[in-house]
């Protein structure tokens, strides 16, 4: 930890928008800037390394170190359960401990949102957003950024079986195979992309934080929480943190910038009397500003469905694994152990999708999948034989929840409840997922791979079935946004430019301030979001 009493901007929370944010406004020398964050370093191969990943979220131990430790409520359309809620706790926040999934979503999401007033939003600037952080393989184009600070590639050398698979989607499903789905168009099936290469992952910590390290004007605060905003006369001042035991305040002679994410951001605003007043009065907090704070949360969900494949990768067994690690170490940055999990991702439309835009997201692994997922900290227990796994993902969710106070104490868990599959439409959705997994596994392209269904397995066959099954079988796919909600009506906590309405030298930037979710996994785009920040903060300075 540095100790530091004041600085220009005072940022709240070093993960995926947090980090890039900080780097960013630290380029000038000029700004002083104070990152914290309340988990340790990433500077560990458990992060660093992409094939640890693994071992990251299955061991109860090793997860508890990186990880916030939350649940949902006890889910009513989930069977019950209590959902895990994995959300960084570590310089580099959720891009630190994450899956590497690079997607920016569709272009319409951020037209969709410029629609609604969050002007400056549009698929324009995002897209010029995301080429200034991008260093993509293919290099640059219309779409796509060339020698920015994340590194981004496509997975490599994909087995017969993932091919097979690929080639079973396009012709299934009536779509292409793409060789960039984040560039003109989202439609089709192709390589996973990911913020990783020769062997590194490419977090917000590696690309952005490590190298603001070396700035006189930058300090890192990490392993200390933030507690409460501290707002004097209708403006943000500084950031109370609880540093060991005892309390003190870092001052912002500018601004104060939230980026904890979806659950840690609205958590912070309430405990500072940002939030619903009544809710806050409920837990004797005056309220300074009256906002839909922890409202509008939505988040991903998929169905893991796996097959048995004999030509898939063989995964799940420790010596597996260890030779992963061997080969790495022999060919450093070229096996399966140096990428993402994920082999390829599919874009394709359901019976529900509108104006063309695909609303089914198709995650494929080359190996078996833990299912259903586990509402208690154990270890997972993954079928070792050789596998695919496709998962059926919803991708523009019509359900909504909030995160709401469970007490003023700081150190006291927030009520997390996402309302998974409240509405119809998201049943129905998943289950026409399945269903269009099951086809396209049937394909005679898959004939001699595919050798039998594991999970949900041949007792699910009609709507019913898979009706009565699905709430067994949801798992989030940890994209939630929305609680810090951007636009320009009442139902709005920032404004276009992420400034907290009502109160001065406040802002929001992370997935929080999503009016919708993005088609796609939310880590590039919350890195896009501290992107955007860092150059509207610039304007206005």
């Amino acid at each position: 930890m540095k100790s530091v009493e004041e600085a220009d901007y005072v940022i709240v929370g070093g993960g995926s928008a947090g980090g890039v944010l900080a780097g960013r406004l630290s380029q000038d020398p000029a700004c002083r800037v104070a990152l914290i964050e309340a988990g340790g370093s990433d500077r560990t191969r458990l992060c660093t390394v992409p094939g640890m990943v693994s071992i990251i979220h299955t061991t109860p131990k090793v997860k508890k170190r990186f990880d916030w430790g939350f649940y949902t409520a006890p889910q009513p359309h989930g069977a019950g359960r209590r959902i895990p809620y994995v959300r960084g706790r570590v310089v580099g926040g959720s891009s630190a401990i994450n899956g590497m999934v690079y997607v920016r979503g569709h272009r319409q999401n951020y037209d969709d949102w410029e629609a609604e007033g969050c002007t400056g939003w549009g698929a324009a600037d995002a897209t010029r957003c995301y080429k200034q952080l991008e260093d993509w393989e293919g290099g640059e184009d219309a779409y796509r950024g060339a020698g920015g600070p994340i590194a981004v590639t496509r997975s490599r050398d994909l087995v017969p079986a993932t091919q097979a698979l690929v080639e079973a989607i396009a012709e299934t499903c009536g779509v292409p195979v793409v060789d960039d789905y984040n560039g003109a168009d989202q439609e089709g099936v192709g390589a996973c992309q990911m913020n990783a290469r020769g062997g590194r992952r490419y977090s917000s910590s590696e690309a952005f934080v490590q190298p603001a390290l070396a700035r006189p004007n930058f300090h890192l605060i990490s392993g200390a929480a933030a507690a409460r905003v501290v707002i004097e006369g209708g403006r943000a001042v500084g950031v109370e943190l609880i540093d060991g035991d005892r309390r003190r305040i870092v001052r912002a002679a500018r601004e104060v910038i939230l980026c904890a994410g979806v659950i840690g951001s609205a958590h912070l605003l309430m405990l500072s009397g940002v939030g619903p007043a009544a809710h806050l009065r409920d837990h004797g907090i005056a309220a300074i500003a009256d906002l839909p704070v922890g409202q509008n949360l939505h988040d991903h969900l998929f169905v893991p469905m796996t097959f048995l494949a004999p030509t898939a990768r063989h995964r799940g067994t420790a010596l597996h694994f260890l030779g992963g690690m061997v080969k790495e170490a022999m060919h450093k940055g070229d096996t399966w152990f140096s990428r993402t999990v994920f082999d390829a991702l599919g874009f394709v439309r359901s019976s529900q999708a509108e104006r063309g835009v695909p609303d089914i997201q198709l995650h494929c692994l080359p190996w078996s999948y833990p299912s259903p997922n586990q509402d208690r900290p154990v270890r997972p227990v993954v079928d070792k034989r050789p596998a695919l796994t496709v998962m059926p993902t919803l991708i523009y969710p019509k359900s909504r929840g909030e995160v709401t106070l469970t007490s003023a104490d700081p150190t006291a868990a927030p009520h997390i409840d996402p309302h998974f599959l409240e509405e119809e439409a998201d049943r129905r959705l998943l289950i026409e997922g399945m269903k269009l997994v099951r086809e396209i596994m049937a394909s005679p392209r898959l004939g001699d791979i595919v050798q039998g269904e594991l999970h949900p397995g041949p007792a699910f066959t009609s709507d019913a079935e898979l009706a009565a099954e699905l709430p067994n079988r949801i798992h989030t796919v940890y994209h939630p946004v929305g609680t810090c909600r951007m636009g320009v009506d009442d139902r709005a906590v920032v404004d276009p430019q992420l400034r907290v309405r009502g109160v001065d030298g406040l802002r929001v930037a992370d997935a929080s301030i999503m009016p919708r979710v993005i088609g796609g996994n939310t880590n590039a785009p919350s890195m896009m979001i501290g992107e955007r920040c860092a150059e509207l903060i610039a304007a206005a300075h």
